[in-house]
């Protein structure tokens, strides 16, 4: 292992680069293996294996990250600048000096991916402990307010015993951060941009200005409706809404409530789930359909290791991380996708999400090992769901899960049913970051954890809990991306990217139509815009990577105000009469 001292090439930026590229890969490629085989074979054995290739990784990158901040930055080059930028960033985590507390890091976090995914409970009524997924779907189902209750408290308690934990981990996470030149963890987080942490913050807040209006619309709605159907004592007609009726874990997703929430005589004129189970399409199948929606553009079919190596269904017999995600195993072509793949409309989007990252690995495996990565992390997800945005009726025609499509009439609802997946979301994206910065920069301490989750929610979500919560509970580790230390600012990124992505394509295309009704299956041109961008991966500033697909240089919100117009307008005269926010 490299050391300050005695790397042999310290003094030269470009040689010392190369070399740290060539060890970080053999490195990555070790822990990558390590972490599928814990990811879809959870055991005490995996767990170590993978915390030790983890450890291994962090701290090498760690003491080569070191070397950078030694040089003078006007004798490096701005190739060599970014690339030592980028190496320092490589990894949520930066392992702290101390090799005791860099391995005490590396096992909190698997012993705190490995309590979530362990995560069991048994409802009224049931003999057994069930899972996350089985308890969602019960909360998906039902509409008896105690069921709902039950699940939604039952499956937050099996964070309780992470508190501790995390807490631990912040303060090492910050030691870690600290070493490598940051002032916490959180300010590393936001130092990826290619903007100053402080201006990226101003940027995701107007970010969320320009789509605010839109979200408070479809809440105040969507209140008046619940109101109506579960009556004053479990939702008020004013003020927050409690998050256990929206029939998601973290009323992050609002689609389960589309029959009650449906405009009059406007549903989207078909249901892709029982389409796709009347196929008896399997889980291959289904990533078949995504497989095929990339090659339309004009991109190569997956490799056939993708298909002997990918975990696509829930196994029998043993714990799994059934949480979807995409892995490029070795930086190169070794692609595969990690999900417990239902037969659902649902999970038909996501897996062209999964998608969307292998093919962006793909196209950027020529650059250099640190520049194999996304513009930013939110184009990394953004782009599968900018090819979801093209699921459209007419595309389900083309590929024969339809056999006509449904009216102009029908529109309201296939945008209802779109909104309360994507508008519903944006801000609790947003704010499971803003609280992890301010946990990170110690303006949130360990015994307001829960409190502080909850204004947070509230402010920025119109959201409360059902129940009284205390400190003796930690709602946040009851969502997987803050036990697992992913950091979520990707996410409301992405929703912003895909829109405008989706809208730069079509303008592209001279495509003159309603922005919902625009699909880029089979437009060879629109392939080679995505592949543009792709293929810089984060060699160059993601204004470049934008301007390729759009010709704009900015993010920008309004996107998703054009997509949902005709839904935003009708949402202002239902509400007339109803309060507009919390």
């Amino acid at each position: 292992m490299s050391t300050l001292a005695s790397h042999p090439h310290a003094a030269d930026p470009t040689r010392f680069l190369l070399d740290a590229e060539a060890t970080l890969l053999d490195l990555y490629i070790e822990s990558a293996r390590a972490d599928w085989v814990y990811n879809t074979y959870i055991t005490d054995d995996s767990e170590f294996v993978s915390a030790r290739g983890n450890a291994r990784y962090l701290k090498e990158s760690a003491n080569l990250a070191k070397v950078t901040l030694t040089w003078d930055p006007k004798r490096v080059g701005p190739v060599d600048a970014r690339k030592a930028l980028l190496l320092r960033l490589g990894q949520p985590l930066a392992a702290p000096a101390d090799p005791k507390e860099a391995d005490e890091l590396t096992r909190l976090v698997a012993e705190l991916q490995g309590a979530y995914a362990k995560g069991r409970y048994t409802p009224r009524g049931h003999s057994k402990p069930l899972d996350l997924e089985a308890l969602s779907k019960l909360l998906r189902e039902s509409h008896d307010p105690t069921v709902l209750l039950d699940v939604w408290t039952g499956w937050h308690a099996t964070a309780r015993p992470m508190r501790k934990g995390y807490a631990r981990f912040v303060e090492l996470g910050n030691k870690g951060a600290r070493d490598a030149g940051f002032g916490d963890l959180g300010e590393m987080w936001r130092a990826k941009y290619d903007l100053t942490p402080a201006e990226f913050s101003r940027t995701v807040e107007h970010l969320w200005e320009q789509v605010a209006p839109l979200y408070k619309e479809l809440h105040a709605y969507a209140r008046r409706k619940l109101n109506e159907s579960y009556g004053d004592d479990v939702v008020a007609k004013t003020g927050p809404v409690p998050a256990h009726v929206f029939g998601n874990m973290w009323a992050q997703s609002w689609e389960y409530l589309f029959p009650l929430l449906a405009p009059p005589n406007a549903d989207p004129g078909f249901d892709l789930t029982p389409i796709l189970v009347g196929r008896k399409t399997d889980p291959v199948g289904m990533v078949k359909f995504a497989e095929a929606f990339f090659v339309s553009l004009g991109l190569d079919p997956l490799p056939s290791t993708f298909w002997e190596r990918s975990m696509l269904a829930r196994p029998r017999d043993r714990d799994v991380v059934c949480h979807a995600s995409a892995w490029d195993v070795d930086a190169d072509n070794d692609l595969r996708i990690k999900m417990c793949i239902e037969i659902t409309g649902e999970e038909f989007h996501v897996v062209h999400h999964e998608l969307g990252h292998n093919y962006y690995q793909r196209a950027y495996r020529a650059q250099p090992f640190l520049f194999r990565d996304g513009a930013h992390d939110g184009f990394h997800e953004a782009v599968g769901d900018t090819i979801s945005l093209s699921v459209t009726p007419e595309y389900l025609r083309t590929v024969g899960l339809l056999s006509t499509v449904p009216g102009p009439e029908k529109d309201l609802g296939l945008l209802m049913h779109k909104a309360l997946e994507k508008v519903a979301f944006l801000p609790f994206a947003l704010m499971i970051d803003r609280w992890r910065w301010d946990v990170f920069s110690g303006a949130i301490a360990p015994d307001d954890y829960t409190g502080s989750w909850w204004r947070q929610r509230r402010q920025s979500q119109g959201m409360v809990p059902p129940v009284e919560r205390s400190e003796a509970e930690f709602d946040p580790g009851a969502k997987f991306h803050v036990p697992a230390n992913t950091p979520y600012m990707r996410y409301f990124l992405a929703a912003i990217l895909q829109f405008q992505f989706h809208r730069g394509l079509a303008k592209a295309l001279g495509w003159s139509g309603p922005l919902h009704r625009f699909s880029i299956y089979g437009e060879k041109e629109a392939g080679k815009r995505l592949n543009a961008m792709l293929e810089m991966g984060t060699s160059r500033p993601w204004p470049d990577a934008l301007e390729a697909v759009t010709g704009e240089r900015e993010m920008d919100g309004t996107a998703i105000r054009d997509y949902f117009r005709p839904l935003e307008e009708w949402l202002k005269k239902e509400n007339r009469s109803s309060p507009v926010g919390w």
